[in-house]
């Protein structure tokens, strides 16, 4: 291999060095003899000895061969002898001089790649400190620079400096320009520059990061938020000069960005001060003043409540916070909280209670109120808490022992440093390798045995169900839908994204322009989402329970109409027939729901074989309670289930029900009212955020924009309440056209966390049947399925009668298409369809 390398030919030269850099990455140790041979190859082509004409790119000598050489010296540990390690040096002195920014780009992108892998040479030779400097101050240059591909390359190698010791310092001498980086346009750079300052942060100057991480925390993307929190909260940990000023940061966190704050943080913070008598008397009154405000994060109530709970005592001679006061400002907080926030409070009134010496009468009728409310709760940790808390507070001085104040928490690891520990910062190599493993989606499709809550699926009853999307109808296809006789369950064909034109407004001020006839319907089989195996392919399927019979029992009332009324209210009955109603009472809280289920038997004899089995889409993790086998006459029985929003989709779970009532069995598929709208929080956005965030989400796919055509005519007002309706709030004063509307939300999941969601639909009063749509996120699914979504509800019809249903087909024989769909009117397609 070593004679290779001496050849002269610069082609042969170029494919033994990409050889040689494939066999010394699995073992140097067999070619230690090229070494040398390397250096004197970036000799030849640093001095432009011998160098064709064809191999000189804009005046450099061969730059890939450059790369290509500097890349293979990488995977040998060291350069042991003096004349090869003061040779390589020169030439890499010389690359570091001789690299500046000019105008041409071929030029500073092939001068750029040789000069940033000679960085990465340097780096790994742990060069003299004098070359390392110099590595830093041309990397601060760069930084400076106009062009973004060179500011980015800058941040990253100088973020891969910060492994080399002894150059920490001279980093921190660009540290004003790296806070500057945080500002640029470029959501790439960003995160560069806030893992630069992550990383170079010490106890010497993290004071200065964290206030700066935290004024950017306000006008940082949602989707930064998170990932800054996190590191706010870390560095504040490991570098806090004191910690009243930890505290400060950690409650000013929650203040600014309390759905980017994990539990994690506000569990630390309490931990501290547990440990920390000093610091109790500060932490409380901190809490109690945040609590003054008139709005405040959700987590700011639980940490506030649990701080003012434990140590608000401490606080009694102070104006304002006797244990009354504090009483007051925490319950003025609890009808804006969510189920998992209650028994914190409930707890806090407790513990005040406890902490008032002498007893105050009033106070304590007014918790023991609560208490009282709150003991037929249909959550269980509310209800124990409620009971519990109210008997024990009848015991007078005994609940002082009961309730004493929570004991130190032993040390250990704090959760933040280690998960900071565990994660490593992406590479781009490492972030291109994520990407491809994301792509290699699997088309296999791989059942599962999903088994019902109190049963077993009888044998050869297994077949495969479509999961319905939300939406009766899809008037952009021509394929037929299926729906069964009673409504309960409607198959239809995914359809395709839509061709999304390009962004023509620029900015949120252009104007209208629809476009002209549309063009012909896509046929489903060229969805790229079911080619692909994503969602709306194989995931959109689910084992289901096929019944052989048709239901004798039909149900009262349309149950299609059930759901849509349940996909916008909370309560309401999903279905009845005459011998049970199934009612549904849910609780939504960011991008977890709890629904009850409420079984109620109306015939005066028992229901048996009841059994329920939850046929959940991929993005929603489900769980159902023990549904009980006997419902007794006359009676209900309540079934809770919790669900968890994994990623956006459209899809809806089904509840397959059945039960027996003497010698009938009944059977029902009903979809489950978990939309995508009940993970979405209305939020109002101001003009100073829309217009930066609206600009920083350019193009598909996290923009997409369409015309929608065959829209329900309806006034502006009523297109605002459906949307409001929705959980899509509308901002007025947003857009100056008085025909368009600017709509903002925050989406949640688990995956995405919140989103934050834009919308801008362009109506034209000449023709209220069509309009603009352009939906924006920081998610490229979720921008498609809440296009799609909004699109659904905006051209589907109000299902107050009911198109005659098409006669069912003999079993085993094809549905024939509803003569409405063969017309091209999209009412009348829907019409048919519904």
């Amino acid at each position: 291999m070593a004679q290779l390398l001496d050849e002269r030919d610069m082609g042969v030269l170029t494919s033994c060095m990409s050889l040689l850099v494939a066999l010394v990455s699995n073992n140097h140790e067999a070619y230690w003899s090229c070494l040398p041979k390397c250096v004197k190859t970036l000799e030849r082509l640093a001095r432009n000895q011998d160098v064709p004409q064809e191999y000189t790119y804009y005046g450099i000598p061969s730059p890939w061969l450059q790369v290509k050489t500097m890349r293979a010296l990488q995977y040998f540990p060291a350069v042991e002898d003096p004349n090869t390690r003061r040779s390589l040096f020169e030439v890499l002195q010389r690359i570091l001089m001789g690299t500046d920014v000019v105008k041409n780009v071929n030029k500073n992108n092939a001068s750029h790649a040789v000069l940033f892998e000679a960085l990465a040479l340097v780096m790994h030779l742990d060069a003299e400190k004098e070359m390392m400097s110099q590595c830093v101050a041309l990397l601060g240059k760069f930084i400076a620079v106009r062009e973004p591909n060179i500011r980015y390359l800058g941040l990253e190698n100088m973020t891969r400096m910060l492994m080399v010791t002894d150059v920490q310092d001279i980093i921190k001498r660009h540290q004003a320009q790296i806070i500057t980086s945080l500002k640029d346009p470029d959501i790439s750079i960003r995160r560069r520059a806030l893992d630069l300052l992550y990383g170079m942060c010490d106890v010497s100057n993290a004071k200065d990061i964290v206030e700066e991480l935290l004024q950017y925390l306000s006008s940082a993307d949602f989707a930064m938020r998170e990932e800054l929190s996190l590191k706010a909260a870390i560095l504040a940990e490991k570098f806090a000069p004191d910690l009243s000023w930890y505290v400060d940061v950690i409650l000013q966190l929650i203040d600014k960005a309390g759905d980017f704050v994990s539990d994690d943080i506000w569990f630390r913070v309490v931990q501290f001060v547990t440990n920390n008598e000093d610091l109790q008397p500060y932490a409380a009154l901190k809490a109690r003043e945040y609590l003054d405000k008139p709005a405040i994060h959700e987590t700011m109530v639980k940490v506030s409540a649990y701080i003012l709970g434990e140590y608000s005592h401490l606080l009694a001679r102070r104006p304002g916070c006797s244990p009354k006061e504090i009483f007051i400002v925490i319950h003025e907080k609890l009808p804006t909280v969510s189920t998992s926030t209650i028994p914190i409070l409930l707890s806090t009134y407790a513990k005040i209670l406890m902490h008032t010496q002498p007893p105050d009468q009033d106070l304590q009728r007014q918790i023991w109120a609560i208490f009282s409310k709150y003991e037929s709760c249909i959550d269980a940790e509310i209800q124990q808490r409620a009971v519990e808390y109210h008997a024990l507070s009848m015991k007078g001085a005994a609940l002082m022992d009961i309730l004493a104040e929570m004991p130190k928490f032993p040390e250990r690891q704090s959760l933040l440093i280690k998960k900071a520990e565990d994660s490593e910062a992406d590479t781009a190599e490492q972030s291109a390798i994520k990407l491809r493993t994301q792509q290699q989606n699997s088309n296999a499709l791989v059942l599962t045995d999903q088994r019902p809550a109190n049963g077993t699926p009888q044998v050869n009853q297994l077949g495969l169900v479509k999961v319905p999307t939300m939406s009766n109808a899809d008037p952009s296809t021509a394929e037929q839908g299926l729906t069964h006789a009673n409504g309960a369950l409607t198959v239809v064909d995914p359809q395709p994204p839509s061709t999304t034109s390009p962004d023509l407004l620029g900015d949120l001020l252009g104007t209208l322009a629809i476009e002209g006839p549309p063009g012909p319907d896509i046929a489903p089989q060229s969805d790229p989402r079911v080619a692909s195996g994503l969602e709306g392919g194989v995931d959109a399927l689910a084992i289901a329970t096929v019944e052989d019979q048709t239901n004798a029992v039909q149900p009262i009332g349309d149950i299609a109409e059930r759901f849509h009324a349940l996909c916008l209210k909370d309560s309401g009955v999903l279905y009845e027939d005459p011998h049970i109603q199934i009612g549904i009472k849910a609780d939504w809280r960011a991008h977890q729901g709890r629904v009850v289920l409420f079984l109620g038997n109306k015939n005066i004899g028992a229901l048996s074989s009841v059994q329920a089995l939850i046929l959940s889409p991929s993005h929603l993790k489900i769980e159902l309670s023990l549904v009980p086998d006997v419902i007794p006459p006359r009676a209900q029985v309540q079934c809770p289930l919790e669900i968890i929003n994994l990623h956006p989709s459209r899809d809806s779970a089904v509840l397959d029900f059945s039960y027996n009532f003497g010698t009938q069995l009944v059977n029902v598929k009903l979809r489950l009212p978990a939309v995508l709208n009940k993970f979405l929080q209305p939020i109002p956005i101001s003009a100073e955020e829309f217009f930066p965030q609206w600009r920083s989400l350019s193009g598909p796919p996290l923009k997409l924009q369409e015309v929608v055509r065959g829209v329900r005519p309806m006034l502006l007002a009523e297109m605002a309440n459906l949307f409001n309706s929705l959980n899509l709030m509308v901002c007025p004063g947003l857009d100056p056209n008085a025909n368009n509307l600017v709509v903002s939300t925050t989406f949640y999941s688990e995956n995405t966390r919140a989103m934050l969601c834009l919308i801008r639909i362009e109506t034209d009063p000449a023709d209220r049947t069509q309009l603009r749509m352009t939906i924006a996120s920081g998610d490229p699914t979720l921008t498609y399925e809440l296009k799609e979504f909004v699109k659904e509800q905006l051209i589907s019809i109000p299902i107050t009668s009911r198109a005659a249903t098409p006669p069912m087909a003999p079993q085993g024989q094809p549905l024939s298409p509803p003569t409405a769909l063969l017309s091209s009117d999209p009412g009348a397609m829907l019409a048919g369809l519904l």
